[in-house]
């Protein structure tokens, strides 16, 4: 009985140190919006002509590492405890919305960037370009959807609106790389 009682509370030492807290969802939504601006910058500073290879994978790393913040938000969010507070809600509304106009940025450059990418050398940067737009998008809306499912209702049209422009923009941009 003793033994067993020390696995019920081992047990729910593990539970509670894998659990997220809304703290940690406010930081992964800073910390994705400091991705999104690396891998806008990235692409902003790759030129229309003569750009390298090695400036072309700094993108291809800055989109798996952006991949990986998205990733790690989700998890966060299905761990956080329920319901989120208005004021937990909004704060990451805010930051959702604040980072909004830079994916849409990202996402309009690398469409524009695509002829610059064609002209590499080495050939197979548009296709890796396109699989980390899939990639993205992938995680992207495993994430929108985590948060809308978590917001308080009357923050729920906001995040949708959101999660529509972004989807939409990911459209346009995996079509381009088709």
């Amino acid at each position: 009985m003793k033994f067993q009682s020390s696995l019920i509370v081992l047990a729910s030492l593990v539970s509670a140190a894998l659990s997220a807290t809304i703290a940690d969802v406010i930081n992964d939504a800073h910390n994705i919006s400091t991705q999104v601006t690396t891998l806008d910058n990235a692409i902003n500073a790759f030129p229309n002509t003569g750009g390298s290879l090695v400036n072309a994978l700094a993108i291809h790393t800055d989109a798996v590492n952006l991949g990986a913040a998205i990733d790690k938000g989700t998890a966060d969010v299905i761990s956080a405890p329920k319901p989120v507070s208005e004021a937990d809600g909004t704060t990451i509304l805010g930051i959702v919305q604040g980072f909004e106009p830079t994916i849409l940025n990202a996402l309009s450059g690398i469409v524009a960037k695509k002829p610059a990418f064609q002209a590499l050398p080495i050939g197979g940067i548009p296709a890796l370009v396109k699989q980390d737009l899939i990639n993205l998008n992938a995680s992207t809306s495993k994430f929108e959807a985590q948060l809308i499912a978590s917001a308080p209702a009357d923050l729920v049209a906001s995040a949708k609106a959101i999660k529509a422009s972004v989807d939409s923009a990911f459209a346009t941009a995996i079509a381009a790389y088709q």
